[in-house]
């Protein structure tokens, strides 16, 4: 439940420091920087080490990958028919593609599932969606922020982006069954735990509300497809075509309902695809998920 609170408290609190005159107006992008050059590597340093793969979770693994296509597609799409500007398009493909596996997830999951659903929720988050975040997550914001893609930047800046390097090296501990000491691992988890509270704070610096603007329609379109279209496509692809059943199918189709994903949102924003409507799928995606979570929950209880 402190998680939830933390969230809200978090957003309030960035959206009160707009209002102090002696903040400085760019501290949103100090922030940004910190979270992707200390607090996801060290997230990621924590967790990856301690992942203990297995056949069965393949499809929570899958759910962030899969997710993240079905986005690219359908945005993708939408911007050519409708002849939106890259940068729209980039955003609602990089935030309507990735969720909130981590800190709004973990709780969720943990509350409906228990510990051995929070274990495959993890292994979601760190072999899926944190992965398609520092791969296919980086390789849209730079495609789609500059006019003309250049496949030599994109690819350094998959290879240099730190949350990637800290994967890398995680993975690599994993493979040999290897881990930092004691004191390090602490180091890192304090560390990774920024990541949400600095995020978030930075997002309600950027979130303002103003009723005349023109991203309403887009905020609608990419909450419906993050929050129904997406957990509905890994249902039918899951339970009716798949036929599985059972605790990790579940876990995966909640978490593949969750929210938008903060760091989506960062990322967005600091490759500058469209700020204040990344900043509102965040501000307005994590409470309305809460009404889309509880729908879903009782679909799968039901039937």
């Amino acid at each position: 439940m402190e998680n939830i609170i933390i969230v809200f408290v978090c957003l309030l609190l960035g959206i009160f420091l707009q209002r102090i005159k002696d903040f400085p107006v760019n501290s949103h992008k100090v922030l940004n920087q910190f979270v992707i050059y200390i607090s996801l590597p060290a997230l990621a340093l924590y967790y990856i080490p301690k992942i203990a793969l297995s056949y069965q979770l393949v499809f929570p693994m899958a759910v962030a990958w899969i997710g993240f296509m079905l986005s690219f597609a359908f945005f993708w799409l939408l911007g050519k028919a409708f002849g939106w500007s890259k940068k729209l398009t980039g955003c609602l493909i990089l935030v309507g593609g990735l969720g909130n596996t981590s800190f709004v997830g973990f709780p969720v999951i943990e509350a409906l599932y228990g510990r051995e659903g929070l274990e495959t929720a993890i292994v979601l988050d760190q072999t899926g969606s944190f992965l398609v975040l520092t791969t296919l997550g980086i390789i849209v914001a730079s495609m789609y922020s500059r006019d003309t893609p250049n496949a030599s930047l994109i690819l350094k800046k998959v290879v240099l982006f730190p949350p990637f390097i800290a994967f890398v090296i995680g993975g690599f501990l994993n493979v040999f069954q290897l881990d930092f000491v004691e004191t390090m691992q602490n180091v890192f988890q304090k560390l990774g735990g920024t990541v949400t509270t600095i995020a978030l704070i930075a997002v309600g610096l950027q979130l303002k509300i103003e009723r005349q603007s023109k991203h309403w329609n887009f905020l609608a379109l990419g909450l419906f497809f993050k929050l129904i279209i997406t957990p509905a496509f890994i249902y039918i692809l899951y339970k009716i075509i798949f036929g599985e059943n059972g605790k990790i199918i579940e876990v995966s189709i909640m978490e593949a309902a969750m929210a938008p994903m903060i760091t989506a949102s960062i990322l967005a924003s600091s490759h500058g695809l469209k700020p204040k409507l990344s900043s509102m799928m965040i501000g307005f995606g994590i409470p309305l998920s809460f009404l889309t979570l509880a729908l879903w929950y009782w679909i799968l209880q039901t039937f």
